[in-house]
C-alpha cells in the first residue's frame, strides 16, 4: 500500500463524524452505544438521551433567534403571516385593510382619516379581483367553504376539493356549467379522495344544486381530470353510521366482517355502497340483539326501506343465516 494511499484512507476516517453506525446507517452514541440520539431544537446540539453526552454541536438551527413558551408569547413574536393556503383565490397573499378604526397603538383615529381609510377598504375590496375568472374562483371556493364546514369534513379536504376546482378552471371544464355545479363535485370527489365518503344525498342536503346535476358533473370532471378515484369501500360508512344509531362497538365489527365476507363472494359489486353498510348494520344489529328497524337505519344512511331489505336478504344468504 502506498504512502499516498493510507493518506486517503485516514482522511476518510476523520470525516466520519463520530459515533456513526456504517454497517447500519444509524447514529449512535460513542460513550454508551445508545442510538436515542435527540436534536435540541434551542441549541442546536445532537445529545444522548441516555448519558446527556452532546454527539454533535453547532448545527444549523433553521427557526427563529427568539424563543416562545406558550401561544400567545408565539403570537405576538412572530413576524411572518399565515401559511399560503389553496381554499383562497389570491392563496391568502394580499393587504388587509383592519375594520377597526384605530392607529398601530390602538387610538382611535381622526374623522378625515377614518373616511381616508374608508375609502380605501373599499378599493381593497374591489381590487382584489382582477378579473372574472378570479370572481369565479372567489364564488367557487367560498361555496367549497360554506358546503365543507355544513358537512363538517376537515381542512385538507377542502384544500384538495379547491384543487381540483382549480384545475377545472384552468382546463376551461366550467364553460357551460353552473359554477355551485362543479364546485360540489370537487367537493365530493375531494371527500372520497382523503378517504372520507360523504354520499351525493349528503352532499346535495348542503347544495344548492340538485343530486343529478352534482353526479353527471362529478364524472365530467374526474375523467377529464384523469382522477381516477377507486370505489368508495362500504366499512368506512359503518363508523359514522353506528354512531348515529348509537349502536355497540359489537355491532360494528360484526357489520365490518358482514361486509367483508359478503364482498368476497361478489355481491358489492354494483351496489351501493351506502345501502350495503347500511344493510350490514341492520343484520348486524339482530344477530347482535341490539334490534334497529329498517326506517331508523335507512333515515341514517339515506337510503330506502326497500334497497335495505334487498341488500340484508342477498347478505343474509351469502352469510348462510336463516332469519
Amino acid at each position: 500500500m502506498t504512502r499516498s494511499t493510507r493518506q486517503r484512507e485516514r482522511e476518510h476516517e476523520t470525516e466520519q463524524p463520530e459515533g456513526a453506525n456504517e454497517e447500519e446507517g444509524v447514529r449512535t452514541c460513542p460513550e454508551c452505544g445508545s442510538d436515542t440520539l435527540v436534536k435540541s431544537d434551542d441549541r442546536g446540539e445532537l445529545i444522548c438521551d441516555d448519558c446527556g453526552l452532546v454527539v454533535e454541536e453547532g448545527n444549523i438551527d433553521p427557526g427563529p433567534e427568539w424563543r416562545a413558551f406558550n401561544h400567545s408569547e408565539r403570537q405576538s413574536k412572530s413576524r411572518v403571516g399565515a401559511p399560503t393556503t389553496q381554499t383562497m383565490h389570491d392563496k391568502g397573499l394580499t393587504t388587509t385593510i383592519d375594520w377597526k378604526d384605530k392607529d398601530a397603538y390602538g387610538r382611535s383615529i381622526s374623522s378625515k382619516k377614518r373616511s381616508q381609510m374608508h375609502r380605501l377598504r373599499k378599493w381593497q375590496e374591489r381590487i382584489r379581483t382582477k378579473d372574472a375568472g378570479e370572481r369565479n374562483l372567489q364564488f367557487a371556493l367560498s361555496e367549497i367553504d360554506r358546503m365543507a364546514s355544513a358537512l363538517g369534513v376537515p381542512r385538507s379536504v377542502r384544500e384538495v376539493a379547491s384543487v381540483i376546482y382549480r384545475r377545472a378552471l384552468k382546463e376551461d371544464l366550467i364553460r357551460g356549467r353552473s359554477i355551485e355545479g362543479v364546485a360540489t363535485a370537487a367537493l365530493y370527489a375531494a371527500c372520497r379522495k382523503e378517504g372520507i365518503p360523504r354520499s351525493l344525498e349528503e352532499i346535495s342536503e348542503v347544495s344548492r344544486v340538485e343530486r343529478k346535476e352534482i353526479g353527471r358533473t362529478y364524472r365530467y370532471i374526474s375523467q377529464e381530470l384523469g382522477l381516477e378515484m377507486r370505489p368508495v369501500d362500504p366499512k368506512k360508512y359503518v363508523p359514522r353510521f353506528c354512531s348515529e344509531l348509537e349502536l355497540s362497538e359489537e355491532v360494528q365489527s360484526k357489520a365490518n366482517e358482514i361486509i367483508e365476507t359478503t364482498a368476497e363472494e361478489g355481491l358489492l359489486s354494483g351496489k351501493s355502497p351506502t345501502g350495503y353498510a347500511a344493510a350490514a348494520i341492520y343484520a348486524a344489529s339482530l344477530l347482535c340483539n341490539e334490534k334497529k328497524t329498517q326506517r331508523e337505519v335507512a333515515d341514517v344512511a339515506q337510503v330506502t326501506e326497500v334497497t335495505i331489505r334487498n341488500r340484508y336478504q342477498e347478505q343474509i344468504e351469502a352469510m348462510g343465516i336463516h332469519n
